[in-house]
């Protein structure tokens, strides 16, 4: 049998492709362990976060503006597409966990980061006619912080939700079935191309499948299945892991879930401390990022410490008595420029739909409807990315001059969420000297491309991330 399409992903952005071009009447196979063990999907906390996930580095771009633009759009999108799986899935028990996002700006910073970026989604809200409303966190009973790192600002954004991930994937698993496509639970070995177009693919069990085309949406481990085409390979953006951990507890007897998503500003190269209530006294707490050389199958201790510190000393003391009931891995995928892989690829029929970062999940109703309409030759007039396509020369987020101040004020804040306690008179010391370890790096790399500033520091410490920036960079110059 021949597909119309595969899709090889399960994860959130896979599998809404995969469902609506059945629900378009293809004939659609869609490829993909079930169990998605440590993908980005389901460790996610799933928020509909758009405004809340703004920082003043997104903005410094047309291209972070354009992210802004889908993260908007998909926003819109979500209720009638939870509608929709409802309807083909047969369940219609709600995705949605959380009514509204609360953004707190806590002692637990920076001024530089934390309050710049509270700033930024303060003021793009207004910029952008969203409604919202400043809180005083004092008066949110939920709230239990200790008084050393309490919120001094807050605000509540009412349109940003947040999905149960893993009711999402169920869901997208049935509602696939239900519109008569073929699910096969093997991942995917290899793209298959003949003459220079796509043919089909190889799974790992050597068994082949024949397509038209092929969408590729298998996350961090996207470009993989493209080992065979090293010169096209060397022209798309290489993609990094960021390694995230993410936990499931369960409240003590007595204290109730808040009603709302809770969370801080972006900062540390991460999407802030939050927590989401699932549901049944279940609440997720998330979660850290940190660029790896491969993905991560398990998690270190230092990183569930880490961020169980955080959480029950900047949130909720009550959460020293919480149960864990499990601990969460995921691996998003980063591009080395910072932005999404979305389009044809250089190989007639082959197209890629990875490299979200953190907005995958959000995203994945939008990249859906784009994708689709792509495949299948309708014109998406409100949405126009193809500046996101993947064989391109890196994108510029910040300014280079600005990345190797981004990048030092990033690592400060970590330290500060660490409550590190150091000597004043260290500051400068840290600050030249970070400073001018990353501007020999970025220089030594290229004289004009820059990578985003959690590669810049994260390369510092891998060779081989610096190694892989380096080749791809040699293939624009």
């Amino acid at each position: 049998m021949e597909f119309d399409v595969i899709v090889v992903g399960a994860g959130a952005v896979g599998g809404s492709i995969a469902y609506e071009l059945s629900a378009r009447g293809l004939n659609v196979c869609r490829v993909g362990e079930t169990d998605r063990t440590n993908a980005a999907s389901r460790a996610a906390g799933a928020m509909n976060g758009c405004f809340g996930e703004v920082t003043s580095g997104l903005l410094a771009s047309d291209f972070g503006r354009l992210k802004l633009d889908m993260d908007r759009q998909a926003q819109h999108l979500w209720s009638s597409w939870a509608e929709r799986l409802a309807i083909s899935s047969g369940d219609s028990s709600s995705l949605f966990t959380a009514i509204g996002t609360h953004v707190l700006l806590n002692t637990a910073g920076m001024d530089e980061v934390d309050s710049v970026n509270y700033d930024t989604i303060e003021r793009t809200l207004r910029e952008y006619g969203e409604p919202f409303e400043i809180v005083d966190p004092r008066k949110m009973e939920w709230l239990k912080p200790n008084h050393l790192v309490r919120p001094l600002r807050g605000l509540y954004i009412p349109n940003e939700h947040s999905v149960n991930s893993h009711l999402l994937l169920e869901k997208l698993d049935s509602a696939f079935a239900s519109e008569g496509g073929t699910l096969k639970n093997e991942n995917a070995q290899r793209v298959l191309v003949e003459g220079g177009v796509v043919t089909g693919i190889e799974l790992s069990n050597g068994e082949v499948l024949w397509a038209k085309k092929v969408v590729i949406a298998a996350g961090v481990q996207s470009l993989d299945l493209l080992s065979d085409f090293d010169e096209l390979v060397k022209k798309i953006p290489p993609l990094f892991s960021g390694y995230g951990v993410s936990i499931l507890v369960k409240m003590p007897k007595g204290v109730e879930l808040p009603s709302s998503v809770i969370r801080t500003p972006n900062r540390a190269f991460a999407c802030g401390l939050h927590c989401v209530p699932r549901g049944d006294g279940v609440l997720y707490l998330g979660a850290t990022n940190i660029i790896s050389e491969q993905p991560k199958q398990q998690a270190l201790i230092s990183d569930v410490q880490f961020l169980l510190d955080c959480a029950v000393d900047q949130l909720n003391l009550d959460l020293h008595g919480a149960e864990i009931i499990s601990i969460q891995v995921g691996n998003r995928p980063i591009p080395a420029d910072g932005f999404p892989l979305i389009g044809e690829c250089g190989i007639e029929g082959l197209w890629l739909a990875t490299g979200t970062y953190r907005d995958g999940l959000h995203q994945s109703p939008l990249l859906a409807r784009y994708i689709a309409n792509c495949l299948t030759d309708i014109e998406t007039p409100d949405l126009d990315l193809s500046p996101f396509k993947p064989v391109r020369a890196p994108l510029s987020g910040f300014a280079r001059e600005n990345t190797v101040r981004e990048t030092v004020q990033q690592m400060f804040a970590t330290g500060y969420e660490y409550r590190w306690d150091i000597k004043p008179y260290w500051f400068p010391l840290l600050d030249e000297g970070l400073s001018r370890n990353y501007e020999q790096l970025i220089n030594d790399l290229h004289p004009s491309f820059t990578p985003p500033p959690e590669l810049v520091a994260f390369s510092y410490l891998y060779e081989s991330i610096l190694k892989r920036l380096s080749q791809y960079y040699k293939e624009w110059s």
